[in-house]
């Protein structure tokens, strides 16, 4: 966990250095956003960067963690803490997360696997059913 750590760190660090050209893509395919997210514990600021499917306004990110039986803690603290900032290439963004139901799971499922099919090796791996997010605008205060 250390060197994922420590590749995800480097990850967002070119990221941020790069507007997202180095570091923005997964398998040259998949756009990548940088999510903020406060540890619900620590307190401390922490970035995620991490694969998202676009849905309307919506960007869809999905808690995953690789297909472990455990989820990522980033999904813990955007549900302790839902209003946060991403970030895609040089945008930032104030958004809120929100977790997908059951009926709009199902109706996004299909579009995020068929964007990143490791999404369903990831799923028959575990026994969990894997979250997913919908990373919704902040409406204006």
């Amino acid at each position: 966990m250390k060197l994922w750590n420590a590749i995800t760190r480097l990850n967002v660090a070119l990221y941020r250095k790069t507007n997202g050209r180095v570091g923005g893509r997964w398998k040259r395919r998949n756009p990548i956003l940088l999510l903020e997210h406060v540890g619900r514990h620590s307190g401390q600021r922490r970035v995620a960067p991490l694969v998202y499917t676009p849905d309307g306004d919506d960007l869809i990110v999905v808690a995953s963690r690789g297909g472990s039986d455990s989820n990522p803690g980033w999904y813990y603290n955007v549900l302790a803490d839902p209003e946060t900032w991403i970030q895609i290439g040089v945008e930032r963004r104030a958004v809120v997360a929100h977790e997908a139901d059951t009926l709009e799971r199902d109706r996004l499922w299909p579009r995020i696997v068929e964007a990143n099919p490791d999404y369903a090796s990831y799923q028959e791996q575990t026994s969990r059913t894997i979250p997913v997010i919908a990373l919704r605008p902040k409406p204006a205060a």
